[in-house]
């Protein structure tokens, strides 16, 4: 069969995280299928989703948006097992291909990762021996490459590629703001991926949303050099523009955010010397600010005991420093209505180990009740 992916390859990726949204909270199942359409357009191939993406909604409207509309060699389909959420034993972890397989109706998947892996969590990947299940899913054509999404230091990621030397892929999540962050390691993390021969998909380019709506010291830095891109594009370009890297994901939330990518990732054109200086003092302006630097991802709210929405209160101290007239109390109220408040954190940490960007989310949720006072 002729693969039609062949001569097709962009750089740009679709992340199936941030779908666009109907009043309701359900995915816009049409404003999707037109932003696949654009995406299908454009030469694009790549679209990433996973077993826990909003419940597994995600993998349910790749279905009609994609599956069901376009042919089977014409796309690249990703998506993930993750053994630490939701799966209280190693069938229900192993069922979860199946599951991915009914859902999305793609008969296989080109590729298939072990979920965000961490120090609090990698080890169970070991105990549902879920590497050797993997490697038999590709032997019997379920699955065509495997891989698995990292969210830890370097020193792990080292001893499961020495562990591990048949992966095929490592998901990194790499972007201008981390590329020299201790808590992330992106450029550390890239470099071992490069010495062991491993391609790199890159998630969180514009870091959950961050870049493409910077702190006003970074917007003035981008708007001196050039307004004629988006402040998104600075991001993605910087991401696509690093050696071994397979695609950067982006998960776009309006067919308006996949229009802007395609412009310029299309035909793609990498940083020259003096874009990459621009960045340089983005990076040395984001260094300087001290704004919480969580991408929303909600994987410590999930865990909480307390049902403390926990990336929605960041919000809220983020955007009261960007506006000295903002209403904190009341957005705060607003966020935390029907859920945990500031002042019901037992301070268990599980938050803490949960967060993809390492962020000391006790001592920041402490000191916005105690020094900020937002909750009054």
């Amino acid at each position: 069969m002729t693969d039609l992916r062949e001569g097709k390859k962009m750089k740009l990726g679709f992340g199936l995280m941030r779908l666009p949204k109907l009043p309701s909270g359900k995915i816009n199942a049409e404003e999707t299928a037109a932003m696949t359409d654009a995406f299908m357009a454009a030469g694009g191939t790549y679209f990433d989703t996973a077993y826990v993406y909003d419940g597994g909604e995600s993998e349910e409207v790749i279905r009609g948006a994609l599956v069901e509309r376009y042919p089977r060699e014409s796309y690249t389909l990703a998506t993930k097992l993750n053994a630490w959420l939701g799966s209280p034993d190693i069938e229900a972890a192993k069922r979860q291909i199946h599951i991915s397989l009914e859902r999305t109706g793609a008969g296989y998947f080109d590729y298939y990762l072990l979920h965000a892996l961490q120090r609090n969590n990698y080890k169970v990947y070991d105990d549902y021996h879920l590497w050797d299940y993997v490697r038999d899913l590709k032997e019997k054509g379920v699955i065509r490459h495997y891989g698995f999404s990292f969210h830890a230091d370097p020193e792990l990621l080292e001893e499961l590629l020495t562990l591990h030397p048949d992966v095929d892929m490592v998901q990194l999540q790499l972007n201008y703001a981390d590329w020299e962050n201790p808590g992330v390691a992106a450029k550390r993390n890239w470099e071992i991926c490069r010495a062991h021969g491993k391609p790199v998909v890159v998630m969180e380019p514009v870091k959950g949303g961050i870049l493409a709506e910077p702190i006003p010291a970074v917007r003035e830095i981008l708007d001196a050099a050039d307004t004629s891109q988006s402040y998104a594009a600075w991001a993605v370009r910087y991401a696509a523009s690093k050696e071994n890297i397979l695609t950067v994901l982006s998960g776009m939330s309006s067919l308006a955010q996949m229009e802007d990518n395609l412009s310029y990732m299309k035909d793609f054109r990498p940083l020259n010397a003096e874009e990459e200086e621009v960045i340089k003092k983005a990076q040395k302006a984001l260094e300087e600010d001290k704004s919480i630097p969580c991408t929303g991802c909600h994987y410590c709210a999930k865990g909480c005991p307390s049902e403390i929405p926990i990336p929605e209160i960041f919000t809220v101290a983020n955007r009261r420093k960007g506006s000295p007239h903002f209403r904190t109390v009341r957005e705060y109220n607003i966020v935390t209505q029907g859920h945990g408040r500031l002042s019901d954190c037992i301070e268990c940490g599980q938050c803490e180990e949960a967060c993809p960007q390492r962020l000391p989310v006790v001592s920041l949720l402490r000191e916005l009740r105690e020094v900020h006072h937002i909750e009054e």
